[in-house]
């Protein structure tokens, strides 16, 4: 896809992948509509920040009729990149994260989606990003809820793809190893450094995804980092 003119919406958009993912757009010409709780400290004549809750279904619907009444035209791209995890051991797991986990990473890509795909498939262009995570293709102790979420993830992917390939509509599901963003925040066990890939990596990969041939389909994605525990010492 020629990505100069076309709209893009990026949720989870203020920090990290999302941010990474709407700055490699905007170099390509692209028009981008930045979904998030709280702005990016971005400005760009080719970007507008909307604050959106994606768990929320009226506030998605919202955020997509002020997307198209402001760039005039019809989304062509989709990066469903909002999302977070809670780590605990099932039955110790509250229901409020298990929940927002839920909410964030699964209803709310289904509520973003939904409204994107009849436009697309008119169109018959356009490309759907999935944010998995490689939790979803495996399990992780204490993270069965982040994993049942990515894997929900998975599935959604690859029946929408099925879905809509006729239509000349790609979704393409990315499963991240660990990366260097605030996704850690909240989990002890894991602290962000260096060997993690970084945030511009994965938006490199998004981009290749979406440049490339239209009869050319990513359908699963996968990338870690080379040395997650850094270079061996020399003997």
């Amino acid at each position: 896809m020629n990505l100069a003119g076309k709209v893009a919406i990026v949720t989870g958009a203020s920090k990290g992948i999302g941010l990474a993912t709407v700055q490699i757009l905007l170099e390509k010409g692209a028009k981008v509509a930045g979904w998030s709780r709280t702005s990016p400290e971005l400005k760009h004549d080719n970007f507008q920040f909307i604050p959106c809750d994606v768990r929320n279904v009226d506030d998605v619907q919202r955020a997509y009729n002020e997307t198209v009444k402001i760039f005039n035209n019809p989304v062509a791209i989709l990066v469903n990149n909002a999302g977070l995890g809670y780590s605990a051991p099932l039955e110790e797991q509250s229901l409020e994260d298990w929940h927002m986990m839920f909410d964030t990473n699964v209803h709310g890509m289904f509520y973003c989606t939904r409204l994107v795909v009849p436009g697309m498939k008119e169109q018959e262009e356009g490309h759907i990003i999935n944010i998995s995570s490689i939790a979803g293709t495996t399990g992780i102790e204490e993270m069965a809820g982040y994993c049942a979420t990515k894997h929900a993830v998975r599935g959604l992917s690859h029946s929408l793809y099925k879905e809509v390939r006729n239509y000349g509509v790609k979704v393409t599901c990315i499963y991240p190893g660990s990366v260097q963003t605030n996704f850690f925040d909240p989990i002890e066990s894991v602290t962000v450094n260096e060997n993690m890939m970084r945030p511009e990596d994965i938006a490199s990969t998004i981009l290749h995804a979406l440049e490339s041939h239209p009869n050319y389909h990513h359908v699963d994605i996968e990338v870690r980092p080379l040395m997650p525990k850094g270079k061996r010492p020399k003997n």
